[in-house]
């Protein structure tokens, strides 16, 4: 069975794949993409050519460009080609040339599924990704230390990408184009070993094929297999973080006793935290976490792993600056990061009940003075519990009311003329209790949003 008849049959087990449909093609103008191109167009497929120009080789970029708009000219088929600042772009976000360009096609590939440009608009974006292409992507992946998730190489269809030549080899589609007189350019860059795919493109994979001349079928076999694996690996995992995991709004906690007594502990422990922006370096130091004492955490750029007594909490990092509200006279609700506050004056009267809920606090209004000052506590803040003659540091407090920190991170506070009125949801200041000179009442309701 030739290419073309392999390719028609491989096609056959993606049935989104139509021949009434259009597709967006991507061409670089190397040998995979014009292959491709001749491919479906031979098969009998409807699609658009697109070509991105990065502007990265000067006049080979602008060659590659020309040769691509006479292909399309030579299949009759419409062509889209977008100009890219790719070095401002890398630039400006501090990835890698190669990141920059990766996510400005992406995304522009992505922005043309559905469009109405084409007439009729495009439904998937085919690139010419090939098995060669997918075992240096393993193989990278392995050395990085990627886990089971990177052994699975290129998936065939990511959304609406979708990569119909992985089941070939390089050398199968340089034999195509070979046999069926198809011209291409070159990109000088693919020569270069300063690339790291080029490195094992160039290096170390001939050094293999020395050792194990099948590498190429060997590897193609356990892409398969290992895509297989990894399905059953992902249900087992899947039933692990169901037994273990408990969502509280937003943070995750996880019970250390249950967490110890799972195996295999560190690949589990992994596979949790490698979904909140920690890298695999870091299993050994939640690990130690399990043993630590109270108030130890693990950061990642955007959570942190704290241990509170028999738990671990997955929790956002927080801003440490604390945001200032102002709460004049006549204000009746006030909205913040950290809910709602009602607000309301009651006239005092002998038969008055002090309400219950802590998300509840009156205090004599004739001792308030406007405006009141919301904002989230800070070291340093103290005040007089209700009941209590002398002073106590709200972190102290915290600590007897066996916060966790996650929960002191979440902490507001109102004042007047600096001083604490009340704790928002625990305790008010002493110095604002209610008194039988009361004459009317500052009444203040929290609410959660």
């Amino acid at each position: 069975m030739n290419l073309q008849e392999r390719f028609i049959q491989h096609l056959k087990r993606f049935p989104f794949i139509q021949l009434n449909q259009k597709q967006l093609l991507a061409v670089s103008g190397g040998v995979d993409s014009v292959v491709l191109c001749d491919l479906m167009f031979t098969a009998g497929y409807d699609f658009v050519i697109a070509h991105c120009n990065f502007h990265l080789r000067g006049e080979e970029s602008e060659r590659d460009e020309q040769f691509v708009r006479s292909l399309a000219d030579n299949y009759g088929k419409q062509v889209l080609v977008k100009d890219f600042e790719t070095e401002k772009y890398a630039s400006d976000t501090k990835v890698s040339i190669q990141m920059a360009a990766r996510e400005l096609r992406y995304d522009w590939f992505r922005s043309i599924v559905g469009d109405e440009r084409p007439d009729p608009p495009v439904q998937y974006v085919l690139t010419a990704h090939h098995a060669n292409d997918n075992i240096e992507t393993i193989l990278m992946n392995f050395f990085k230390g990627t886990g089971i998730s990177g052994l699975h190489g290129i998936r065939p269809v990511q959304g609406k990408v979708f990569r119909p030549l992985l089941f070939a080899k390089k050398d199968q589609l340089l034999d195509y184009a070979w046999q069926n007189n198809l011209t291409f350019v070159e990109d000088s860059s693919n020569l270069s070993d300063k690339y790291t795919r080029n490195f094992f493109r160039h290096k170390l994979f001939p050094l293999l094929k020395e050792v194990y001349p099948n590498v190429e079928d060997n590897l193609v076999k356990n892409i398969e297999r290992l895509a297989e694996v990894e399905e059953l690996y992902k249900q087992s995992i899947d039933q692990h973080k169901k037994k273990l995991l408990e969502v509280k709004g937003s943070e995750v906690h996880i019970p250390v006793l249950k967490l110890q007594k799972t195996n295999p502990l560190s690949t589990i422990i992994y596979e949790i935290i490698k979904e909140f922006n920690f890298t695999p370096n870091q299993v050994s130091e939640v690990l130690d976490l399990l043993g630590s004492e109270t108030g130890k955490y693990v950061s990642s750029p955007l959570y942190r792993i704290i241990k509170n007594r028999r738990w671990l909490i997955i929790s956002p990092i927080q801003a440490t600056e604390a945001a200032n509200v102002l709460i004049e006279e006549d204000d009746r609700e006030v909205v913040f990061s950290g809910g709602r506050l009602t607000i309301e004056s009651v006239k005092y009267s002998s038969n008055f009940q002090i309400p219950s809920d802590k998300n509840v606090a009156v205090a004599d209004l004739g001792e308030i003075t406007f405006p009141l000052l919301l904002r989230k506590w800070k070291q340093g803040d103290y005040f007089y519990p209700l009941g209590m003659k002398k002073k106590k540091k709200l972190s102290r407090f915290f600590i007897d009311q066996k916060l966790s920190k996650t929960e002191k991170e979440h902490i507001w506070v109102i004042e007047t003329n600096k001083k604490i009125v009340w704790i928002v949801g625990h305790r008010i200041d002493d110095r604002f209790k209610l008194m039988q000179s009361t004459h009317a009442i500052l009444k203040l309701a929290f609410h959660s949003e």
